[in-house]
């Protein structure tokens, strides 16, 4: 009888069915992962190339771990490979390296005829991720940068409470004083849903008060 998750290859059934098989759930997972990190994404360009690599990656690991095997040899050599390669790809949010780890440790684990294993750890993972998009731990990683002047200080109060509403975070990174006697701060913050960064620029035009004022992101725009 054919198992929907047997721990160890079905040697009894031809080798053609048992890779297809590991392909398609190393496929079905990853997805899986791919698709709660997008619906658990806070920034505002999502990169759809990392969303392709959580698959991609899941299940190029996947044939590589069948390649392998049990083979010490195989192994060395496919260490020797990826050796050669480089991987010069900047990650700035620790978050979206554990879901490419999760992703490539589902690959592995299909790989390996570890169905359960990949299935429980999978699905464990995503509710985990999705508890924690709900609670009061939900990361805000991808965030935009407001810097400006202002010549009244006694305005900065106002400033802060019209800026505050319309922001899930809105944090102080620095304030330094220029040669003018005017201060410069340094802002980070994260919209609320519905809002854009072209709202809290006419919220701040509304300051004769502030000077100089720039707005920018820490993510990269996909072309």
């Amino acid at each position: 009888m054919f198992e929907l998750f047997p721990d160890q290859p079905a040697y009894e059934y031809p080798q053609l069915i048992n890779i297809t098989y590991s392909f398609v759930w190393s496929f079905v997972l990853s997805s899986v992962i791919a698709i709660t990190h997008k619906f658990t994404f806070t920034g505002y360009y999502y990169p759809k190339n990392f969303f392709q690599s959580l698959i991609l990656g899941a299940v190029a690991t996947t044939l590589v771990m069948m390649a392998v095997g049990d083979s010490l040899a195989r192994g060395l050599g496919v260490f020797g490979a990826m050796a050669i390669i480089r991987f010069r790809t900047r990650i700035d949010d620790p978050r979206d390296v554990l879901f490419l780890f999760a992703s490539l440790s589902s690959g592995l684990a299909i790989g390996v005829y570890g169905f359960t294993i990949s299935f429980v750890g999978v699905f464990l993972f995503c509710i985990v991720a999705i508890v924690l998009y709900y609670s009061p731990f939900k990361s805000f990683a991808h965030h935009s940068q407001l810097y400006f002047t202002l010549t009244d200080t006694n305005q900065l109060p106002k400033i802060v409470s019209a800026v505050g509403e319309c922001c899930e975070e809105w944090r102080i990174i620095t304030i330094a004083a220029n040669k003018e006697n005017a201060m410069r701060y340094h802002y980070a913050f994260s919209l609320k849903k519905g809002i854009s960064q072209l709202d809290i620029v006419k919220i701040l035009q509304g300051f004769e008060e502030i000077k100089q004022m720039k707005i920018s992101t820490n993510e990269v725009i996909p072309e």
